[in-house]
């Protein structure tokens, strides 16, 4: 019974973790194709259904033509190409309400068959309510699009992509913490015996010794690449890949004029800067602890972590250069999900180890 249930809690954390990278892939391609703004009203229960006829879908028709994208971006979209943008968009609303779902009804019955401990299952319980306020905060970001302007608040969707990858991390770090534990018990009597099988527990295992300049530095790191996809997110708001469309240099200069009085200048700027200082600064942390990782046995983590980072800074250039085509610009946003999993499976291995 524990066995089953262990390997049952790592195959349905696992699940929750692909359905979160496909709410950011789903998502990212919704902003991309101009589709997050073609549902204008949040339905909780009765969004789950599409429109069902030809009234149904002139009601939603309707309600977009009254938005300012369909005024100043789609003017005389017909129903066909209002169905391409709709799609998208309800897809990715049904995979939220997916991921709700699978996430919270297996916790319920984890936590009462007891197969959890009450500490793992309120780290869970915080994730749900997380994922809770990542929908609301959806929903605002959307409606900041349907007033004056036909593009949502770049600091809206700066918070709404953070939280995806805040509770992705959440959810991976559960998973490794299942994936490292022992088969759980409950604890056993006098005797020795279990007291019961029923009363399992999820345990993290004990914390090594963690060097102190090491995991500051590392700490560091962390937050400063957590920065850069936050001002990544902030960069897509603001259509930043637009302009500006070399490298090294921006458009013939390292710092143009108006730096500090143009916000996509001076985000494309940071952005561009901090690129290299994340990716230069995971090679220094990891030439300055090479004989901790190499007793610890991280080698390949590192190697990992490095083989993306250098990755997703290669799609960085390329998407700039190429002003931000669809396929690069999703891809570097998946890649900088593959790479914030890398560093938080790090930071674990680091911790834990």
């Amino acid at each position: 019974m524990i066995h089953r249930d262990r390997r049952a809690i790592i195959l349905w954390l696992s699940l929750c973790l692909l359905l979160v990278a496909a709410m950011v892939l789903v998502g990212g391609y919704t902003r991309l194709s101009g589709s997050g703004l073609s549902i204008t009203q949040w339905k909780p229960v009765h969004g789950v259904l599409p429109p069902l006829d030809e009234m149904q879908w002139q009601e939603e028709f309707s309600a977009y033509r009254a938005t300012p994208q369909y005024a100043l971006v789609n003017k005389g979209m017909s129903l066909a190409e209002f169905k391409t943008i709709f799609w998208p968009e309800f897809f990715h609303r049904l995979l939220a309400r997916t991921v709700g779902i699978v996430f919270f009804i297996p916790l319920l019955v984890f936590a009462m068959r007891r197969a959890i401990s009450k500490r793992f299952f309120w780290r869970l319980a915080g994730i749900f309510a997380l994922g809770g306020l990542q929908g609301a905060v959806g929903w605002v970001m959307v409606a900041s699009g349907l007033v004056d302007t036909p593009y949502v608040s770049p600091v809206k969707l700066a918070m709404h992509l953070g939280l995806a990858f805040a509770i992705f991390g959440l959810i991976e770090w559960q998973l490794l913490v299942a994936l490292s534990s022992p088969s759980p018990l409950a604890g056993e009597g006098r005797d020795g015996e279990e007291l019961s099988a029923g009363l399992s527990t999820l345990r993290e295992p004990p914390l090594p010794t963690f060097p102190l300049k090491g995991g500051r530095l590392y700490r560091v790191w962390f937050s400063a690449l957590a920065c850069q996809i936050i001002l990544g997110a902030l960069l897509a708001g603001l259509h930043g890949g637009l302009v500006y469309n070399t490298w090294p240099d921006m458009n013939g200069q390292f710092a143009p004029s108006g730096l500090f009085s143009d916000n996509i200048t001076l985000i494309q700027f940071a952005h561009r800067t901090l690129a290299i200082f994340v990716a230069c600064g995971f090679l220094f942390w990891w030439y300055s602890q090479r004989e901790y990782v190499k007793n610890r046995h991280l080698g390949r983590v590192c190697s990992g972590v490095t083989l993306v980072l250098f990755m997703q800074f290669s799609l960085g250039v390329l998407t700039l250069v190429n002003a931000a085509t669809l396929p690069l610009a999703l891809t570097h946003q998946i890649t900088a999900l593959l790479l914030w999993a890398s560093a938080v499976l790090l930071m674990y291995k680091l911790k834990n180890t």
